[in-house]
């Protein structure tokens, strides 16, 4: 622990765009970079570490020189979880481990890290400006206290949801920690479009993007389900009715339904291609 209570020692074992997104909120509430550590291979991007955390100590591989830490990030790639784990494990003491790896079991993780106390998290890209949505899942070996710890590190990058059974963190990955794609790759149509219709590019997205955002906040201030709110803005035989009607004939939710659907099962196969 460090001088204070509300300040643990804290090793990310990866230091990729999570782990920044997650350095980044602790930092600006105020938790101090001498209570951080970063466990990162690649020459690259340790430097890039460097010039954005200031102060937090920086290692291009676990070793026994890593502080006693009271939580371990996971925040390595699905297929190097294993050989990282195995590395790592007698350098990490008695850690409550949080693990951001899609697909990776905290069965898996039990096994090579020998220890019950495990949390699951699926974040997504957002985090990166305070605005992500993560979905949680604790084994049975984390106390209500290591569930807490876990809840004030992931505040630090938006909102949260637990899930009672691990199963359901691969619908998660599915729905928001893939999610942000889906609204990019809405965002790249309605700009081509809108250039299509003779707009600059550069206003269609931002028409684009400002109607995603106000449409989002509306949809998260209201109380009403998001039909109801569809159906405010579509008038029979208008222009919104004329764009929801092409939609529907050419299948587009049944389409991006089964698109979610392939993400699920993708996460599943990665548990079980690289969890042995």
């Amino acid at each position: 622990m460090n001088t204070a209570s509300s300040h643990p020692t804290i090793t990310f074992i990866g230091g990729g765009n999570m782990a920044s997104a997650i350095i980044g909120g602790l930092m600006r509430q105020g938790h101090p970079a001498s209570a951080l550590q970063v466990v990162e291979p690649w020459d690259e991007q340790r430097a890039k570490l460097v010039q954005q955390f200031p102060g937090v100590a920086l290692l291009p591989a676990a070793s026994a020189s890593l502080q006693p830490a009271e939580l371990v990030v996971w925040a390595v790639k699905p297929q190097t979880f294993k050989e990282a784990a195995l590395a790592s494990q007698p350098h990490l003491g008695r850690a409550l481990h949080l693990s951001v790896a899609a697909g990776i079991t905290s069965e898996s993780m039990a096994t090579w890290l020998q220890t019950q106390r495990i949390v699951r998290a699926m974040p997504n890209t957002p985090a990166l400006v305070g605005l992500g949505m993560t979905g949680l899942f604790a084994r049975t070996g984390a106390s209500e206290a290591d569930r807490a710890l876990v809840e004030a590190v992931v505040r630090t990058t938006g909102e949260l949801v637990w899930v009672e059974a691990e199963t359901q963190l691969d619908a998660v990955t599915a729905l928001s920690g893939s999610g942000p794609a889906y609204v990019f790759y809405f965002l790249e149509a309605m700009r081509d479009a809108g250039a299509r219709m003779g707009l600059p590019p550069e206003v269609a997205y931002q028409l684009a993007v400002g109607t995603f955002v106000g449409a989002a906040t509306l949809a998260q201030r209201s109380e009403d389900p998001p039909q109801t709110l569809r159906e405010r803005v579509t008038s029979k035989g208008g222009t919104t009715y004329a764009a929801l009607t092409s939609m529907e004939a050419a299948g587009v939710k049944t389409k991006f339904e089964d698109a979610l659907f392939a993400a699920k099962n993708r996460a599943k196969e990665l548990g079980q291609e690289f969890g042995g």
